[in-house]
């Protein structure tokens, strides 16, 4: 969108100042982050993220070829918002062997995948060689796909387990095969929306200690917001804000990858969920915020693959991938697919006015489709 434009339609939602700090590649403050986050100007906001993502990636619109695998949904935290766990002995409950893990691994290589990522809950009885032993295997299998698992308070979890510093178990973990961290448990960093959706999860602070630990030993990650539940809006900047502060300090985040609460058969059910305008928002306040961000993923198995396709035009500049299972949004009630063709991804980026662009975990391509 043209320059002009996008001034006078910042302007008549009253974000122009917003829009001279993005146009001038000035960071925005947090009274900023609140004024674009409280706007309900979607053009205004979107034209601003464009403008933010064009300058950092250009027209291209990137995915991946993988595979989800959740090896366990037994729990000890049982989080609030979290439909996916359970506890042991309940229905619904499992814990995959390392040969079952391995053997759906096994299934997705003839499908070219590049990245298996791996969460699950954190189980209170698995021994920590199961999950050396996961990797390992995985590597032997696989040694050119890389490995992306265990969120950082899974991370926090297995140095519990096996009485370890966390810098000791990432160390272990490499070495056995993991290849980064997919950034998940951030949820929101307030100590008072952890007390009413996390309670049992490591606090903010340790997440964001686990990310500093994982990035000095060399493993990128990923990083995550869960938005739509009991936040406030300033909850959410100051969470921006931590992000954007680790990044200056590490520069070890490959992307951020804001999580659309969904409510369904979750204790919060009572809650309605985000809307599409807040998703879109969302997605393009953090384009907008975290300016040391490269890439902004919109996780289409959450907000369904046209608002993801839309949200292109909202700083979004990753679609995620064919994912091929997911259970923990699926437990929840999304009505999407688990898996999508890699030829469906590069139509509906075509389709937005974008180059697909298929890449790796960090962002090398695999293939640009010009």
């Amino acid at each position: 969108m043209q320059t002009g434009m996008t001034e006078r339609l910042a302007s008549r939602a009253g974000l122009g100042d917003v829009w001279r700090k993005v146009e001038a590649e000035e960071r925005l403050t947090g009274e900023d982050a609140l004024a674009v986050l409280s706007s309900r100007d979607l053009l205004a906001v979107g034209a601003m993220a464009d403008r933010a993502r064009r300058r950092q990636v250009g027209d291209d619109a990137y995915f991946i070829c993988n595979r989800h695998i959740n090896h366990t949904n037994i729990c000890k935290n049982r989080c609030r918002f979290c439909a996916f766990s359970k506890d042991e002995g309940e229905e619904g409950a499992f814990a995959l062997s390392v040969d079952e893990v391995v053997d759906k691994a096994r299934e997705s290589l003839t499908a070219g995948v590049t990245e298996i990522h791996i969460v699950g809950g954190e189980h209170p009885e698995l021994p920590y060689e199961y999950y050396l032993e996961m990797l390992r295997r995985l590597h032997e299998l696989a040694p050119d796909v890389h490995i992306q698992a265990f969120t950082a308070s899974e991370v926090v979890y297995l140095a519990d387990l096996a009485d370890r510093s966390v810098a000791q178990v990432l160390a272990e973990l490499k070495e056995a095969g993991l290849g980064s961290l997919p950034g998940g448990g951030a949820e929101i960093f307030s100590a008072r929306v952890r007390g009413l959706v996390c309670e049992q999860k490591i606090s903010g602070e340790a997440w964001l200690d686990v990310m500093r630990t994982a990035h000095g030993l060399g493993l990128r990650s990923n990083a995550t917001m869960l938005y739509g539940h009991v936040e406030t809006p300033e909850e959410v900047v100051d969470h921006l804000l931590r992000l954007r502060e680790l990044q200056d300090e590490t520069g070890g985040f490959n992307a951020f990858i804001p999580l659309s609460f969904q409510p369904a058969n979750t204790q919060l059910d009572d809650l309605p969920g985000p809307t599409g305008v807040d998703d879109l928002l969302m997605l393009a306040a953090g384009r907008l915020v975290l300016d040391n961000f490269r890439h902004v993923k919109a996780f289409w198995i959450n907000i369904g693959l046209k608002l993801a396709q839309v949200s292109l035009a909202f700083g979004v500049d990753d679609l995620d991938g064919t994912v091929v299972e997911e259970k923990i949004s699926h437990a929840a009630g999304v009505g999407t697919e688990q898996v999508i063709p890699r030829e469906e991804l590069v139509r509906l980026i075509r389709n937005a006015g974008r180059v697909p662009v298929e890449r790796d975990t960090l962002y090398n391509v695999v293939r640009r489709y010009d």
